[in-house]
């Protein structure tokens, strides 16, 4: 009898696997959010589900360059900012006093701890986990009786609110790590203190009314943990006194850091109001600034510290301040939407524009950095840079925003490459090698090995260990570049047909030591800016590219070449923490030929070893080149600012000769030229 049951069961098993398949893969555009994910914190009602759900920070850990990154940040100036920025420097800090008084009171404490203390969860740095605890635990000592915390800082008779609600981030990260259960009540009774506040008394100053959406994203994060319905109601009050992000054709102002940073804010608001119009307003703000601005390569637009009509030339820059928080935004509007599209420009803007903001050691970073810079000195630049002073060059206190808020770009994007979905499942939305620990159907912890050098390959190769068999999805995100993606499973090539810019759903009972290989092939691209002069930069997959021009580094005192509003620390060793100038020792001023229907007529790949220090960004360690063709154009020259003169009117006139010359990852690039005058094939032809 025994034998016939087991018989039995084996032809029901058979007959079932013939009627559903072992694996079932579809291109979705984003995940459902018919359900809710039961092992990690999403969304209550009636808030807006969110598509993906982050994991705790520590979860994931980065291998790879981000892993290298990572400690260079360590080693570097995060690190150590603590032993020579005033702003940090404890004796007499607001921040680390019980009543609030003293100095340096403002955002630059937090602004480094928010991602100088994820740095230390992420990388299990018992020394930067010991330091962040000095600092937290001064704040979380510091509430008054009536919920308010750290130091008060008042203008024209109203507080200014600003640097607090960088450090409620700060707070959520650590509760995240710790679960130190001091966090929801303190933020419970701060928030009941802003609840009290009068209108007119809150959010009145021009940094805070900016920026309101961060406090806002905190409300929501502790209304997700606690539920109490009066948290939807201070949101409201939030959302009417923050500056209006939701216009058609304009924007409260023209700040770069603004602009990156609060163009999230009506989509955030739109968790709650579930108005499609809060949610269009965002796409609206991100598209309406690039439409004139952001006519150039890198993801990012030309706002020096602020846009101005005239200055839209790929000369322009942006803060660095500008540039990670443009990377949390998309990585906040990712978890929001589930759209694929945020995805694809974080990567843009972290492979092509951030690396080039910092010196390889992470020591030192400059204020503007540009898609077309072929000077970075202590010079004054205005007014062709917005600011004035030595705001190209790299300097350890370039400047007193960016020198601090530098800190979260690596650590935020590597807890976003893998996130949770509402179906238990779980979703490669970036790629990096790492490792990542989760829980996934129903309460089964699984890791999965990612091993990659994207963007530099084209292969991704997953290791799936888990406790027994387990059901659930796992999503890969399709990037909008790649139209001929594949996958294979445990060595067999699957046949579904992945469609750029979704997701592949795969649902699997997977088991122990499962295997995913997944190919993103590259293609060359050529994208043109109408708006500046038809210019052309070139792409081979997410990677742009830039000519490839000897920089010649020239070590600069850091004290004398600090930016106005820069200050060392008592004791500081100035010697361990040099600038440095960099000019073009080659070159620059070169038109590119390109066949822009076929651009591999016009340009060779060129495949090269791997660094040995896992550091693809420097210009001896890039791993891929291209090989081109360009001519230089006499007339394009450094203008009476210092600068590369803008572009020359299209079409450029040059009777130079054909050359070679090579092109670069554009984040490996310091100085780089990355928006090129066309030089057409056919010159009747519009490039």
């Amino acid at each position: 009898m025994k034998t016939i049951n087991i018989a039995l069961t084996a032809l029901i098993c058979t007959t079932l696997s013939c009627t559903k398949p072992v694996t079932e893969i579809e291109c979705v555009s984003r995940p459902a959010t018919t359900s809710t994910n039961a092992h990690y914190t999403g969304n209550k009602l009636p808030l807006q589900p969110l598509h993906f759900v982050k994991l705790p920070v520590g979860a994931i850990q980065p291998g790879g360059w981000i892993q290298e990154y990572l400690h260079r940040q360590r080693d570097g100036l995060t690190g150590h900012l603590g032993e020579i920025s005033a702003w940090l420097q404890k004796e007499g800090n607001a921040w680390l006093s019980s009543d609030g008084e003293g100095n340096y009171g403002w955002e630059e404490v937090p602004y480094w701890l928010k991602g100088y203390a994820n740095l230390g969860y992420i990388l299990n740095d018992a020394d930067i986990i010991a330091e962040t605890k000095i600092w937290l635990e001064a704040v979380l000592n510091s509430q008054r009786a009536n919920g308010y915390f750290g130091p008060w800082i008042e203008k024209n008779g109203k507080p200014d609110l600003w640097g607090n609600m960088i450090m409620l981030w700060c707070l959520q990260s650590y509760h995240e790590f710790s679960g130190d259960k001091r966090v929801i009540p303190f933020m419970s009774n701060y928030f009941r203190w802003q609840l009290e506040l009068a209108d007119d008394m809150l959010l009145e100053d021009y940094w805070e009314n900016s920026r309101g959406g961060d406090n806002l994203y905190s409300v929501y994060w502790l209304y997700n943990i606690t539920g109490e319905k009066w948290l939807l109601e201070l949101a409201s009050k939030l959302h009417r006194n923050t500056a209006d992000w939701r216009q058609d054709s304009n924007l409260p102002n023209w700040h770069n850091v603004n602009i990156a940073q609060c163009f999230r804010e009506p989509a955030t608001w739109w968790l709650q109001s579930a108005d499609s119009a809060d949610l269009h307003a965002t796409y609206n703000d991100f598209h309406l600034i690039r439409r004139t601005f952001g006519q150039v390569p890198g993801g990012m637009f030309g706002g020096d510290e602020n846009s101005r009509l005239g200055y839209i030339d790929p000369r322009q820059g942006i803060e660095t301040c500008g540039i990670v928080e443009q990377m949390a935004s998309d990585e906040m509007l990712l978890r929001f939407t589930g759209d694929p599209f945020w995805a694809d420009h974080c990567e843009d803007v972290a492979f092509n524009t951030y690396p080039a903001a910092t010196m390889p050691d992470f020591k030192s970073l400059r204020y503007i950095t540009s898609p077309n810079s072929v000077v970075a000195d202590s010079e004054n630049h205005h007014p062709g840079i917005a600011n004035r002073g030595p705001f190209t060059m790299m300097n350890p206190f370039s400047s007193r925003c960016c020198q601090h808020n530098h800190t979260q770009g690596w650590p935020y994007y590597a807890e976003h490459l893998w996130l949770a979905t509402p179906d238990n499942g779980l979703a490669a939305v970036l790629f990096n090698a790492c490792t990542v620990k989760a829980k996934v159907a129903d309460g089964a912890e699984i890791t999965v090995s990612e091993t990659t050098n994207y963007p530099f390959d084209e292969q991704i190769e997953m290791c799936i260990n888990t406790p027994a068999d387990v059901d659930f999805p796992l999503y890969i995100r399709i990037p909008a570049w790649c139209n001929n993606g594949n996958i294979l499973i445990n060595g067999q090539k699957t046949n579904t047909l992945l469609k750029a810019g979704t997701y592949a759903r795969i649902s699997r009972v997977w088991k122990d030591g499962d295997k995913l290989t997944v190919n993103f092939p590259m293609t060359l691209a050529v994208r043109q800016w109408t708006v500046n002069q038809n210019s052309v930069s070139v792409n081979y997959g997410p990677l742009t590219f830039s000519l490839k021009m000897d920089e010649r580094y020239e070590k600069s005192d850091s004290k004398s070449t600090a930016i106005h509003d820069s200050h060392w620390q008592d004791g500081a060793d100035e010697s361990k923490w040099p600038s440095w100038e960099i000019h073009a020792g080659s070159q620059w001023n070169y038109g590119l030929q390109c066949n822009t229907e076929h651009p591999e007529a016009s340009f060779t790949v060129v495949k090269k070893d791997w660094p040995n220090d896992n550091f693809p960004f420097t210009l001896e360690s890039v791993p891929i080149e291209l090989k081109a063709k360009g001519r230089k154009i006499p007339s394009w020259t450094i203008d009476r600012f210092g600068l590369c003169a803008v572009l020359p009117a299209y079409p450029a006139i040059t009777t130079e000769q054909l050359e070679d010359i090579t092109l670069i990852p554009m984040g490996a690039a310091r100085l780089r030229i990355s928006a090129f005058p066309p030089m057409c094939e056919n010159p009747n032809k519009m490039p």
